[in-house]
């Protein structure tokens, strides 16, 4: 890539400053600090690659505004931001950084699930306020020995199964897309439906992409499958579960506590009825947010975007159906 025809890269939002270096060292770099939709185009017209982390939606608008661009890379491993089949019809390769983030996602919900089962911030509310009831209230809870439902056991999934299985859980597993046999290398019991395998979990956990499929895959029907107090976590993407009824199952006590990272609308309103539930714990979608995951995921997509813009195909080819037309531009 001669140094007088470096192409532009916009970058819809900061990323780590090693993977920003990567880019710079063969691209023109620059940050929209504005993520509107109309802004970031108004940077991208003559970009050739773009890089989209929470927004704006790669939408089939955006990629019109945008003639000249060959590559959208993701910032981390979700694609549900990014209209692929448009992007393949524009001629525009899609990557993304799977995998990046999965040790800091599976840690983020192993706490989630201890602090679930403790009652962490109800008890350090009581403890801040000089209540000491919870030495004597029988609500805290052990996992050792309890039933683990993993939804989805790709590269965070199984990492998590890896940890149950070492606080002592009986670990089952549902996932479509692989085999039994699969679901077993990967530390999990396989279950034949969610429907079977919901009624045997204490605690269940969910890895699982936005799709329409499992848009809502938690509602009050799944919710109804479940044991009455079993506890919920979900740091996949807010929309898999149906925050109403998350909410009425809580407050009902047929969910017992939940760990919450994703919200249907982000960022989640003050006013949100299940934070004022003393029986779940949120964060603002953070799970994949680490030093260590921010370095990673900007490293592995800056390095999926670059070959495109050579002309190389990349490692990672979301849409692999473009790369014919676009391989020869």
């Amino acid at each position: 890539m001669s140094s007088n025809a470096r192409p532009l890269i916009v970058l819809a939002g900061r990323i780590h400053r090693d993977g920003q270096a990567l880019l710079a060292q063969e691209a023109e770099v620059v940050v929209a600090e504005d993520l509107g939709e109309a802004a970031v185009i108004g940077l991208a017209r003559e970009a050739q690659g773009l890089l989209l982390r929470a927004r704006p939606r790669c939408s089939p608008s955006l990629l019109a505004a945008c003639p000249r661009l060959r590559v959208v890379g993701r910032h981390g491993a979700g694609l549900d931001i990014v209209d692929i089949p448009a992007a393949t019809r524009f001629g525009v390769a899609v990557v993304h950084a799977p995998g990046a983030n999965a040790q800091s996602v599976a840690e983020h919900a192993l706490m989630l699930m201890l602090m679930s089962a403790r009652h962490a911030v109800q008890v350090d509310r009581w403890t801040r306020d000089g209540d000491w009831r919870a030495r004597d209230d029988a609500l805290n809870q052990e996992l050792a020995g309890k039933t683990l439902g993993i939804v989805g056991l790709g590269n965070v999934g199984r990492r998590v199964a890896r940890f149950a299985g070492a606080l002592g859980m009986r670990v089952l597993g549902y996932d479509k897309y692989l085999s039994d046999d699969e679901l077993r290398r990967r530390g999990a019991e396989p279950a034949a439906s969610l429907e079977a395998l919901l009624p045997q979990v204490d605690v269940l956990t969910c890895h699982t992409p936005l799709t329409e499929e499992t848009r809502a895959m938690i509602n009050p029907r799944t919710l109804g499958l479940l044991k009455r107090g079993a506890i919920l976590i979900n740091t996949s993407r807010g929309p898999v579960h149906d925050e109403r009824a998350v909410f009425e199952a809580l407050a009902t006590g047929q969910l017992g506590a939940a760990g919450l990272d994703v919200f249907e609308e982000e960022p989640s309103p003050v006013d949100n009825p299940i934070f004022g539930l003393p029986n779940v714990v949120v964060s603002p979608h953070v799970a994949g947010g680490t030093a260590q995951a921010s370095r990673a995921i900007s490293m592995q997509v800056a390095g999926e975007m670059l070959p495109v813009l050579r002309g190389e195909r990349p490692e990672v080819l979301v849409n692999p159906d473009v790369w014919p037309r676009l391989g020869q531009r």
